[in-house]
């Protein structure tokens, strides 16, 4: 299918919801139109699945009938069933009964199945439960179909659940299905979603083209970008994952084979469900990710606090989104933490570089990480000024990138990109100010292809461009106090063009003498009247 289409699918997908959602809160119909999506995929891969498994054997889909495939075979053959189940836990890592497929809860939605909602709440119990693999346990708590949000009554949340699943069957059923596709139009809604979430947006969303930017850095071969993208990353951190569309971005450019294993860290319970449905979604398999829930700031990632250092994990690439200027609790704890001892803790009123220095900490030696930030990081005083000055002088802060104001759904301020390194070739820091860099839109400001890749590529060949990016001394960053405020080195303002005195003054003269010939001209035909000179 081609983009267009998927684009298409996406939409005809937000116009169900739109349609659908009524008084319902957006991010309440947001869980469980995504959630029914998912379902159909899981079915439609666990259906491919049981056809290569049973061959021959896989009895032909009937053209009105009421029965799955799967579900004729397993009434044909009760006595295989608990073999089968158990290849199909070790091939695919999870089972999905026949009356669970998504082609059975839509049949029962289209005739208006009184036991819909109880046959929906036995199937995501069963999913959660019965899998092989801890990917599925918990994936649907958050989804609650005992909700009064759905209806007062059973029978008001079953008649919802109809609407609901039956316009979504009938809009999936004239496009491919494929994870590319269902992935694709997954991602789309998501950012519908976003765009009406205001604030929360930020929770779980960052922006495709902010994406595109930071993946396009940290795919590139760390130590010397110009060399081109780098052929394989090991593993790549998103410790503040939200939904996964930054590391499915990275994944995306890297290819299908590019990356070892993918890993993320969120802390609400509702992303980190959407974040594992999402690499599922779009064809990342059990065993290429680790999405854990949990505090990045007080690091409960059991992996994340390995003593040992031969086990300690280290990432080639680390991107982020985090909160922006996150309150948090500093304590003294904290202040004694491998990830802070050396530079101190963040202020309370801003957990910003406590963010910055724990993806930094898991970073490679020859590893990148390129993370989102507001631009009070590079010149608030205090704590983050010693912090901002050591990771100077140490050498670690290799590029800042201004972009530009509302690009985000949950914040209308301007932010930037810092590139880190542990080992870095440059003894400069690239300043790079795309504040101009954007198409207005209706509510948010775009970074269009082209201004994308033309951030990519200052950075990659660190290109010096007048009013646009600057290679900056250590020496020049020192005496400006170590502040990395971007107008001081890079401005977009455009010079006034210099006023020529001499010229000027030649040009009011020749005025004044063109004024004294035209009063005596005037004064001459006033004359001739009998009227008074002007004098």
């Amino acid at each position: 299918m081609t983009t267009q289409e998927n684009h298409r699918l996406g939409k005809t997908l937000w116009g169900i919801a739109d349609q659908l959602r009524g008084a319902m809160d957006a991010d309440d119909f947001r869980d469980y139109m995504l959630v029914f999506i998912f379902l159909r995929y899981l079915s439609d891969n666990y259906e491919e699945a049981a056809k290569r498994e049973l061959g021959g054997d896989y009895p032909p889909a009937g053209p009105e009938s009421k029965r799955t495939p799967l579900a004729v075979w397993y009434a044909e053959n009760p006595d295989d069933v608990a073999l089968f189940e158990r290849q199909m836990r070790s091939k695919v890592h999870y089972v999905i009964r026949p009356e669970h497929l998504w082609t059975s809860i839509a049949h029962m939605a289209k005739r208006q199945d009184p036991e819909l909602l109880h046959t929906l709440q036995a199937a995501f119990k069963y999913i959660e439960e019965q899998s092989f693999e801890s990917t599925f346990q918990g994936l649907f708590s958050e989804i609650n179909l005992a909700s009064d949000k759905l209806g007062r009554t059973y029978t008001d949340r079953n008649t919802r659940l109809w609407g609901i699943i039956g316009k979504i069957a009938d809009g999936l059923a004239e496009f491919s299905t494929d994870s590319d596709t269902l992935g694709d139009a997954y991602e789309y809604l998501i950012g519908q979603f976003a765009a009406g979430s205001g604030k929360k947006a930020g929770e779980f969303y960052t922006p495709q083209q902010i994406s595109s930017i930071l993946s396009g850095i940290v795919t590139l071969d760390s130590q010397d970008p110009t060399q081109g993208r780098r052929s394989h990353l090991d593993s790549v951190l998103d410790f503040a994952c939200g939904s996964g569309s930054l590391l499915l971005n990275v994944r995306h450019r890297m290819g299908d084979h590019g990356i070892g294993r993918i890993y993320g860290q969120e802390k609400n319970i509702t992303t980190y469900n959407l974040a594992r449905m999402n690499m599922l979604l779009h064809g990342v398999k059990d065993s290429e990710f680790e999405i854990y829930h949990g505090d990045t700031l007080t690091n409960d990632w059991d992996m994340l606090r390995e003593q040992n250092p031969a086990k300690k994990p280290r990432f080639d690439a680390v991107v982020a989104n985090p909160p922006f200027s996150y309150r948090w609790d500093p304590t003294e704890a904290l202040g004694e933490d491998m990830r802070f001892a050396n530079y101190g803790l963040a202020p309370k009123s801003a957990a910003d570089f406590a963010f910055l220095l724990h993806g930094f900490h898991y970073l490679k030696e020859d590893g990148v990480m390129a993370i989102i930030l507001p631009h009070g990081v590079l010149f608030r005083g205090g704590a983050e000024e010693r912090i901002r000055t050591k990771l100077l002088k140490d050498g670690h802060i290799d590029t800042v990138i201004g972009l530009p104001a509302n690009l985000f759904y949950s914040t209308g301020i301007p932010v930037c990109i810092l590139v880190l390194k542990k080992c870095k070739k440059a003894d400069d820091v690239l300043i790079v100010n795309a504040a101009e860099q954007f198409v207005k839109g209706k509510r948010q400001n775009v970074l269009t292809d082209e201004q994308i890749d033309r951030i990519v590529g200052t950075y990659q060949h660190r290109r010096e461009e007048p009013q646009f990016s600057r290679r900056v001394s250590m020496d020049e960053i020192e005496k400006n106090g170590f502040n990395l405020n971007i107008s001081r080195y890079v401005s977009t303002a455009q010079a006034e063009a210099e006023v020529d005195l001499t010229a000027t003054h030649a040009v009011l003269v020749r005025i004044e003498a063109d004024i004294a010939e035209a009063k005596a001209r005037h004064n001459v035909f006033l004359a001739e009247l009998g009227l008074d000179p002007i004098p």
